[in-house]
């Protein structure tokens, strides 16, 4: 069981829902990169509308099935270990960005009991 409790970061990358890697969604070939280096966990959010570098503006509209809506991959862990995988994450991506910040992780626990 991975203990994660105090001072790490919170990496944020910020990419397209169309982008790909490998013939895959970039989302989850990220996440697939991730659990395999030993994360203590990833979370993928679909934006409703966003803007990048470019400032296109992507929304979820009816009709418009082709939105390439904002996707954010989370993944809170050490420094230590998001500086190992940065490199790694930065060749897989064409564009988008990257942020971390301070996070304070309170409880991080999983239930063997659940499944």
């Amino acid at each position: 069981m991975t203990k994660l409790v105090g001072e790490h970061l919170l990496m944020r990358i910020f990419i397209g829902e169309s982008d790909r890697h490998n013939h895959k969604p970039l989302y989850e070939a990220l996440v697939e990169l991730l659990r395999q280096e030993g994360f203590a966990g990833a979370t993928v959010l679909r934006g409703l509308c966003g803007f990048g570098a470019h400032s296109v503006f992507h929304t979820q509209k009816l009709l418009d099935l082709s939105a390439d809506l904002p996707i954010i991959v989370e993944v809170v862990d050490s420094q230590e270990k998001i500086d190992a995988i940065m490199p790694r994450i930065d060749a897989m991506m064409g564009g988008g960005m990257i942020t971390l910040e301070k996070a304070t992780v309170i409880r991080y626990t999983h239930d063997p009991q659940k499944k």
